[in-house]
């Protein structure tokens, strides 16, 4: 659940949130490309590296 106010409508809650601010999604996009589809790391290693972040991060994995 976000921890801001997203607009109630149709749709996943973070395809909202982008509607808030389209030029910030655009980026955010091509950043999701670029780690998920170009990458030059194997699955197993990308979530490896997620996991390492958010453990740096104090978040819950």
């Amino acid at each position: 659940m976000a921890r801001i106010n997203v607009p109630d409508g149709e749709g996943l809650e973070a395809h909202r949130m982008w509607k808030l601010a389209p030029h910030m999604g655009a980026g955010m996009s091509a950043m999701s490309e670029a780690v998920y589809v170009k990458s030059s790391l194997s699955v197993r290693e990308r979530e490896v590296a997620r996991m390492r972040i958010a453990q740096l991060n104090q978040c819950v994995v």
